[in-house]
């Protein structure tokens, strides 16, 4: 078990509707050394892979990618998901579905910060259905940038998420792949990785 997963075991809950709560530690509450680890974890799957954006979605991914960042010098761009008076110009954007929250959102990125000679790692922290990761994949097609890869926190292996992702030929690295889990006995049961 890797340091995600004994986390995960350790201060995760299990709620009804395969719902994992990890607000302790990833995504309410952040435990930074925590995702100094991810950082340094994602640097070593991604090492021979030249990145110089991280792209990620408001708002959970931000603090892990801000940190994921040091490990890769690049700066981090985040999709919005609401149009403001203080973003101007041209933006990409994509619509996307919230499996945490059972809504639609465009998500938008100004077009200033991504273009065709980026190479760009996305971020974030679950992988459900991949309806997010699909709003940012067509972001970086639009913009003609070169996906590098996704770093995914927690990927919810008994969802079509990854599948999905992987079958499409992306380089998708999961810190924790969660195979099964029980709300009632609390059990969370992990995919074995290399």
């Amino acid at each position: 078990m890797n340091f995600l997963e004994e986390r995960i075991q350790l201060e995760g809950v299990v709620k009804e509707g395969n719902v994992l709560k990890v607000d302790k530690f990833l995504n309410h509450q952040m435990d930074i050394e925590l995702f100094k680890q991810m950082g340094a974890e994602w640097k070593k799957r991604f090492a021979d892979t030249p990145i110089n954006k991280i792209l990620t979605i408001e708002a959970s991914g931000i603090g892990i990618a801000c940190i994921a960042s040091e490990y890769f010098h690049a700066p981090v761009v985040f999709a919005k998901k609401s149009k403001s008076i203080n973003i101007e110009g041209d933006m990409y954007i994509s619509e996307v579905e919230s499996f945490t929250h059972k809504c639609k959102n465009q998500v938008i990125v100004s077009k200033k910060f991504l273009g065709p000679g980026d190479h760009v790692l996305i971020i974030d922290d679950f992988l459900a259905n991949g309806c997010a990761l699909q709003g940012l994949i067509s972001i970086v097609q639009q913009a003609g940038a070169t996906l590098e890869g996704i770093g995914i926190a927690v990927e919810k292996g008994f969802q079509q998420g990854g599948r999905v992702i992987r079958n499409l030929g992306y380089h998708l690295e999961s810190l924790a792949i969660v195979e099964s889990m029980d709300a009632e006995t609390g059990e969370i049961v992990f995919r074995e990785q290399d």
